[in-house]
């Protein structure tokens, strides 16, 4: 569990960062911020999949959506 919230921090804060960079980079400013903008989306992702959340479900990444 702590390991998953470190790994949850690190692609969170990370995309951060690399999105406030962007913009002090020369070339590749645009690629930069998509890609920042892509760990935070992964990081968000992940967090709220994480299995024993508060929503109690058992098959996160499985199932019907209906269940």
């Amino acid at each position: 569990m702590i390991l998953s919230f470190l790994f949850f921090m690190f692609l969170f804060l990370g995309g951060f960062w690399l999105m406030g960079i962007s913009f002090e980079l020369p070339d590749y400013n645009a690629f930069a911020f998509c890609g920042g903008l892509l760990l935070v989306t992964l990081a968000l992702a992940f967090i709220l999949r994480e299995r024993g959340t508060a929503t109690r479900r058992s098959k996160n990444w499985s199932g019907n959506a209906t269940e």
